[in-house]
């Protein structure tokens, strides 16, 4: 297979077939929190994107050019913890001078992608996948915050709709979140094995 296929291929497998959110459950607390509307959820989308791509990026880096060759695997959480945390600030400041309402309308939330543990998540399985090099790296991370995108705005439009819905009074808020989010699960789960 060639490099365009084997990147193409893992793509399409960190966004549908893998996603982080929806197979592996790592970054619910932003996706059930934030996607009450779509414009924030897309917002979410994008910031998650950047900040998963580049720390993905970088981490691969430093664990390969740095912490491997020195033996020094040990502190991989740390270091990868510090470089999400840089790049949430650069993400934070970016929102908070060019979109002042979105950054209002985040909230907690935009701090807490430091904590995502989809980004961490990805990062460290980016090490435990064997990927030995960096164009893999970069497409597998930059897929993985498609993946998000997609995750959250699907049940950010649902969740819209939903309030336009006669949910059962019993269901409504946080119930019928966490069905919905169950069934997108369920949906995204049938993908599975597609490719590995």
């Amino acid at each position: 297979m060639d490099t365009f296929t084997t990147l193409l291929m893992a793509f399409i497998s960190i966004v549908i077939i893998n996603n982080l959110v929806l197979t592996k459950f790592l970054g619910i607390c932003p996706y059930l929190g934030v996607s009450g509307r779509i414009d924030m959820a897309f917002g979410m989308g994008l910031a998650v994107t950047f900040v998963v791509t580049l720390s993905g990026t970088l981490t691969w880096l430093i664990d390969h050019m740095i912490l491997m060759r020195m033996d020094l695997e040990v502190t991989r959480y740390v270091c990868f913890i510090l470089v999400i945390a840089g790049a949430v600030q650069l993400v934070e400041m970016y929102i908070r001078k060019f979109f002042p309402s979105l950054y209002d309308s985040f909230g907690i939330f935009l701090p807490l992608i430091t904590t995502n543990c989809a980004i961490l998540g990805l990062c460290l399985f980016i090490n435990l996948w064997g990927v030995d090099n960096l164009p893999e790296a970069a497409v597998l991370s930059f897929g993985a915050g498609i993946g998000f995108t997609l995750a959250i705005c699907i049940m950010a439009g649902i969740r819209e709709n939903l309030n336009l819905a006669d949910v059962p009074k019993c269901l409504r808020g946080a119930p019928i979140t966490l069905i919905t989010a169950g069934l997108l699960t369920l949906a995204f789960m049938g993908f599975a094995g597609m490719i590995k």
